[in-house]
Order: structure tokens, then C-alpha cells, then sequence
């Protein structure tokens, strides 16, 4: 078989709709936002390889007029739900499966107070409360500081990139001044 120009480029092609494919497979599964470090060691590429398969994915999406987008935060990069379709992904990560009413509820006074006391928490939630800071620490949504004989209990970053609100520089209602500018 002879070698020729064509079949190089159609190799090369090949080459890039596969290392195209793996990428956005790590992107889909991973949920989270990616250092480069983190892209290479789980997709086996080079760093040129993978800044320019990113854009490829980003114009992909855009072109497809796809929910999804790659976004890029602190020199980190995740695929997520494009903004405006947020709401559905908040009603899934919400929804019976994933956390129980009573855990969403014992989350959303955390979030909203945050810093709190574990003791004031387990005031207005019960002695089950126990079990959801459990949960919720083991899925690194919130840390505990140890104060005195108690917790403060705060939102981690993971909080805000996993229900896709601001991160916490921003404040997690920062969507509020929004409504207020709508007339809501």
C-alpha cells in the first residue's frame, strides 16, 4: 500500500476525532473541573494537544447549538450545563435521589448561614443532622473547623461547582440582585 498525503491526513483526522472523543469522555465523567495535570494523566495527551482539542469541543458545542459547554475557571476546565438550562440540572442534583427533603433542608440552612455552628444546626434539625453533615462532608460540600467544643460548618468550593451557583467569592445568592434588577 502506498503511502500518500491523503492517507496521512485521513490518519491525522483519525487520530484527532479519537483523541477528540477521549477528552470529552474525561470531561463527561470527571463532573468536576480538571488542573491540566489532572487532563493528561487521565487522557494520555499533551498539553498542546489537549488546549487545542478544547477549543475544538467548545466550537463543537456551539455549533451543535449543545446544552453543554466547556467552561474555564482558575486555569481549570470542566464540562458543564450551559447556564440557562441550569435549573434542570439543580431540580436532578436536588431531586429525591440524590438527597432526601429533610437533607436538602438541613444543606440549604448551612448554606444560607454558613459559617454556623454544628450545635445551632443540630438546634433546628434534630440529631439527624448528624447523618446529613456526614453525607455532606463525605461528598466535600461542606468542611468543619473545629471551635471549642462544636463545629463551624462552612461551603467548600466543590458546593458551588457541583449546584453550579457562584463561587464563594461571589456569594451564593448572587443571582439575588438579578431578580431585584428584573422586578421580581
Amino acid at each position: 500500500m502506498e503511502i500518500t498525503s491523503r492517507t496521512i491526513n485521513e490518519i491525522d483526522e483519525a487520530k484527532e476525532k479519537a483523541d477528540l472523543k477521549t477528552l470529552e469522555a474525561v470531561f463527561f465523567v470527571s463532573g468536576r473541573f480538571l488542573s491540566m495535570q489532572d487532563l493528561i494523566s487521565l487522557s494520555d495527551l499533551n498539553p498542546v494537544i489537549i488546549h487545542d482539542l478544547i477549543d475544538k469541543l467548545r466550537a463543537k458545542y456551539s455549533k451543535m447549538e449543545s446544552a453543554m459547554e466547556i467552561i474555564e475557571k482558575n486555569g481549570k476546565w470542566k464540562m458543564d450545563v450551559m447556564q440557562e438550562h441550569s435549573h434542570i440540572i439543580n431540580k436532578l442534583a436536588t431531586g429525591s435521589a440524590e438527597f432526601s427533603k429533610a437533607e436538602q433542608e438541613t444543606l440549604a440552612i448551612i448554606a444560607f448561614k454558613h459559617p454556623i455552628k454544628q450545635s445551632v444546626i443540630i438546634k433546628i434539625r434534630g440529631n439527624k443532622a448528624y447523618d446529613h453533615i456526614k453525607k455532606f462532608m463525605e461528598l466535600g460540600l461542606i468542611k468543619k473547623k473545629k471551635i471549642s467544643h462544636t463545629y463551624d460548618l462552612s461551603l467548600t468550593e466543590s458546593f458551588y461547582d457541583y449546584f453550579n451557583v457562584g463561587d464563594s467569592e461571589e456569594g451564593i445568592f448572587k443571582n439575588d440582585q438579578n431578580l431585584e434588577s428584573k422586578g421580581e
